[in-house]
């Protein structure tokens, strides 16, 4: 087979794919995205790179995105997504209340360890002042439903005399937040300082525990 018809059969495979299954080309084209931007930002990504790291082409590209920051809008939106998912999938509601918070800590903390492109993404979308994330309702959206979670788990546990009265739940994410993210934001600069301890395997299980225990004394009654 020549190049030319390599390159046609290809591109046949690729229009019979964006048919046959849209969703799943789509979501290719917004995991690629996402590691390309968390990788060089906005203006370093380019649309080229993308197209082939993925299974489909530059056209069908703009063709369900438009352009490069609606692109990236909906990679920092898909981004956030994954992880409200995963924080919904918890089943908080049948735990006692420190078992939940527990739970959820835990999530956090290691959803942000296996996922660096999205605490990346987080900090160039702070470089460029929350411009894009300021359009998307359904990021506005998915945060206010994880505050909600917290809500729910925290007042179980103020009225059950487990954990303190008076604090907002608002607080409570932020403590499990920062944490969290600086475990991954900072991993490079901190373990060029202090070693490589709390990067193995046996440090990020002692800092997971660390900042559950953290939380739960924050909390505690």
């Amino acid at each position: 087979m020549s190049i030319n018809e390599t390159v046609a059969s290809e591109k046949s495979s690729a229009r019979a794919r964006w048919k046959q299954d849209p969703e799943g080309v789509r979501a290719n084209i917004l995991a690629v995205a996402l590691e390309e931007f968390a990788a060089n930002g906005l203006s370093g990504a380019r649309m080229d790179e993308i197209a082939a790291k993925t299974r489909s082409s530059k056209r069908m590209i703009y063709y369900y995105f438009g352009d490069k920051e609606t692109l990236y809008l909906k990679a920092l939106e898909a981004a956030y997504k994954k992880v409200r998912q995963g924080e919904e999938q918890l089943d908080l509601e049948h735990l006692g209340p420190r078992e939940a918070l527990t739970r959820l800590v835990e999530f956090t903390f290691e959803h942000h360890r296996n996922n660096p492109a999205f605490i990346r993404l987080v900090m160039i979308e702070n470089i460029h002042h929350g411009r894009y994330l300021e359009q998307s309702a359904e990021i506005k959206s998915l945060n206010e439903a994880a505050i909600s979670q917290i809500e729910r788990v925290y007042s179980k546990g103020a009225a059950t005399g487990v954990f303190r009265e008076g604090l907002a739940p608002l607080r409570i994410h932020w403590l499990i937040s920062a944490m969290s993210f600086f475990n991954v934001s900072n991993a490079t600069t901190f373990s060029m300082l202090f070693g490589q301890e709390l990067l193995s395997a046996a440090g990020q299980t002692a800092l997971k525990g660390d900042v559950s225990e953290t939380v739960l004394r924050f909390v505690a009654a």
